[in-house]
């Protein structure tokens, strides 16, 4: 519920906090991601958009808004054995002027301060960049692109781990969405 007591024991609404929402005209949330931004596929990384909202009504940014990062991962896959899913992509220190990421997002730390972190690409001894989805024939795998609106830019190098990411943010998440894609091989 969202009311509050005021002087008297009246009872008033609280102001509505805005919350950060994440886009792509690649593919719809939910759906199935395009073999362009697959692994097995060119490899590029999805454009996205940055919005903010008060219920269905756009809205500004959270003024102490520094940064965001971006977390892209594959539920279905556990790793080693243990309850840790498979981390393909990292991007963080991504302007918190930024209306979004464009497509095919290069490799290492880009011009404008935005770090690519850990992830598939950084495990396995090359420049942090994205990895796409890469799920073989089969059901489908669902991968999840979470951004994180932070009030901060993050001191971490690009060969941070998922660990020391998570942490870094810890304490600094203003705003925080995801987006839902499916993948599987055809062949």
């Amino acid at each position: 519920v969202n009311h509050r007591r005021a002087a008297g024991g009246t009872r008033t609404r609280r102001p509505a906090r805005s919350r950060a929402v994440g886009t792509s005209t690649a593919f719809p949330d939910g759906g199935v991601i395009p073999m362009h931004n697959a692994f097995r596929g060119d490899n590029k990384s999805p454009a996205f958009e940055f919005h903010w909202s008060n219920g269905n009504d756009p809205a500004e940014a959270p003024a102490a808004l520094q940064s965001y990062a971006v977390v892209l991962h594959d539920v279905e896959n556990s790793s080693a054995r243990g309850t840790t899913d498979t981390l393909h992509w990292t991007a963080f220190n991504i302007p918190g002027t930024a209306k979004g990421l464009a497509e095919g997002l290069g490799e290492g730390t880009l011009p404008d301060g935005t770090v690519n972190g850990p992830g598939l690409n950084a495990s396995r001894g090359n420049t942090p960049a994205y990895f796409g989805p890469g799920a073989g024939v089969g059901p489908y795998h669902h991968y999840v692109f979470e951004f994180y609106a932070l009030d901060t830019k993050l001191d971490l190098p690009a060969t941070a781990t998922r660990d020391d990411l998570m942490k870094a943010m810890e304490g600094h998440v203003i705003g925080k969405a995801a987006y839902v894609g499916r993948f599987h091989a055809t062949e």
